[in-house]
This record gives structure tokens, sequence and C-alpha cells, in this order.
């Protein structure tokens, strides 16, 4: 059982380091997000990705755009992605959902 327990702190440190540099956008003020991604990349990070679905893609836009053009000047986008996502509600219908994912490189 501990060699269980182990295992599986290990697997969920590894998926946190996987995704501690992305950045999950959703209703907080834009200056939050866009202080997130700069952080990221004071912190020695070579690649942040900024993820955001449904009405806060424009959001994830707008970061985007603030942090090269107003922080970060040398940072470029190394790939654009865009999807559908199928999310259940909670009645049990599932809905297609816009998705965005926006990788920065320095």
């Amino acid at each position: 059982m501990i060699a269980i327990a182990e295992e599986n702190t290990n697997e969920n440190n590894e998926r946190a380091r996987k995704e501690e540099n992305v950045v999950y956008i959703g209703k907080k003020p834009t200056i939050n997000y866009v202080l997130a991604v700069v952080t990221q990349f004071n912190g020695g990070m070579k690649e942040v990705t900024i993820k955001a679905r449904g009405q806060a893609i424009s959001k994830a836009v707008d970061v985007f755009e603030i942090v090269r053009n107003r922080y970060l000047t040398n940072v470029k986008d190394k790939s654009i992605v865009t999807s559908s996502e199928e999310l259940t509600n909670e009645d049990g219908t599932k809905t297609k959902v816009s998705a965005i994912k926006i990788t920065l490189i320095a």
C-alpha cells in the first residue's frame, strides 16, 4: 500500500510540473492572467501556455497581446491551436465548446 501511495504522489508531482507552465483563463480580471504569464517567464520558464474555453477565448487573446506588446516584447507565439471540446451539462446533455491554446516562447 505504501508503494502505491508513493507512486500516486510521484504521478501527481509529475503532472503538476507539466502543468505549472499553463495559465487557464477564467472570470478574473485580465491583468491577473497577464501577471501570471509574466511571473512564469520571470521564474525561468522558456515556454508558457495560455488555455481558455468559450467566452474566455477573447480574454486569452487579450492576455497574449498585452504580454507580447507591453511587458515581454521578446516573447513570440510558438503555436495557436483552436479546437472544440464536448462538455456534459448537469442535466446530462452534451454541448460543444470552442477552445484555444496559445503557446508562448521566450
